[in-house]
């Protein structure tokens, strides 16, 4: 069970209500064996996706993100114009400046309140779970709209074979309240970041290293860059410690925990952070199969789909988990 110490009664950050969005629009394996050398036997045994959503004109990161934020709110008894704190962990955001959370902040009515982005791939969602339940238990805000929002299709080169497979679009949303005297909320939250391994997963173009203002000498940096073999291990490493890292902090173990919902990066790299946990299959989350990766939106989609479904409700406890690009790596553990 958890230890004594996290029950204590104290103000904390409980996740309220969640949304999510994905477009109409489905690209699925088959329609990719029409444009690169590849079939769907082959990415469903690299892979385990089938499918992934990708948006159509019209649609954008913030588009999708206030979707999201609006099925939220529409369960919870929060107004959008009353939200105090907006944040959207997104790399693909609406465009240069301002922030996407920004774009969500007044599609919701709402002039006041705190909105920013945050940058941090895969581990995005994660992090501003963290950073908003931080700000939260601190009393600065009493509430808060979370969201991984992305349009990756815009940064993903349909002729690489090897990494236009992987990658999805869509958002989703999570309404943070405060409640006093509480044994439920963000219970552990643990960040990290290894900046030296930025040519593991990157984008390059367009920054001030490479400006729109400068030819490229490789027009394929504005695409996504993606070493797979280098990511696989380290990946599951790092998603295996940050979890039985918060199990040591909260006293818990895998009988406690309801469900893992992980960063939806590869199906191969789930079923071996299963093996290596020694985990229940039913225990560890997944839908890869219909969204691809969605990088910061992935277990933000993943989080209401499962509370949609019944597989998650009050008291439960849930640990999200992610490694992505800069690198980052991060886990939440949470009791609804």
């Amino acid at each position: 069970m958890v230890k004594n110490n996290l029950h204590q009664r104290k103000r904390r950050a409980v996740i309220a209500a969640t949304g999510s969005a994905v477009p109409e629009k489905i690209l699925d394996n088959a329609d990719l064996e029409k444009m690169v050398d590849t079939s769907d036997s082959w990415i469903t045994t690299r892979t385990g996706i089938k499918q992934r959503r990708i948006i159509s004109d019209g649609e954008t990161t913030a588009s999708l993100a206030l979707q999201a934020a609006r099925k939220a709110l529409e369960k919870s008894n929060i107004k959008g114009e009353d939200i105090e704190l907006i944040i959207c962990a997104t790399i693909t955001p609406e465009m240069v400046f301002p922030s996407t959370a920004c774009f969500v902040q007044a599609g919701l009515n709402n002039c006041s309140c705190c909105a920013f982005d945050l940058s941090a791939a895969c581990s995005g969602y994660t992090y501003a779970i963290a950073v908003a339940s931080s700000l939260i238990e601190t009393g600065q805000y009493n509430n808060a709209l979370v969201m991984g929002a992305e349009t990756l299709s815009n940064i993903t080169n349909y002729q690489d074979r090897s990494s236009c497979i992987l990658f999805g679009d869509g958002a989703g949303a999570a309404l943070l309240k405060a409640e006093e005297n509480s044994s439920r909320g963000v219970l552990y939250s643990s960040l990290h970041a290894d900046g030296s391994n930025w040519e593991t997963l990157n984008c390059m173009a367009y920054g001030s290293r490479h400006p729109v203002t400068k030819k490229l000498t490789d027009q394929n940096k504005i695409y996504m860059q993606v070493r797979g073999r280098e990511t696989y291990q380290l990946a599951v490493r790092r998603i295996v410690e940050m979890t039985e890292e918060a199990y040591a902090h909260c006293g818990v173990s895998n009988d406690d925990i309801t469900l893992i919902i992980p960063h939806q990066m590869n199906a191969r790299i789930i079923e071996s952070v299963v093996k290596r946990l020694n985990l229940p299959e039913e225990k560890m989350f997944v839908n890869i199969d219909k969204y691809g990766n969605t990088s910061s939106a992935s277990i933000a989609i993943a989080l209401d789909e499962a509370i949609s479904n019944g597989l998650l409700k009050k008291n439960d406890l849930v640990v999200l988990v992610a490694f992505g690009a800069g690198l980052t790596w991060a886990v939440d553990l949470i009791k609804l």
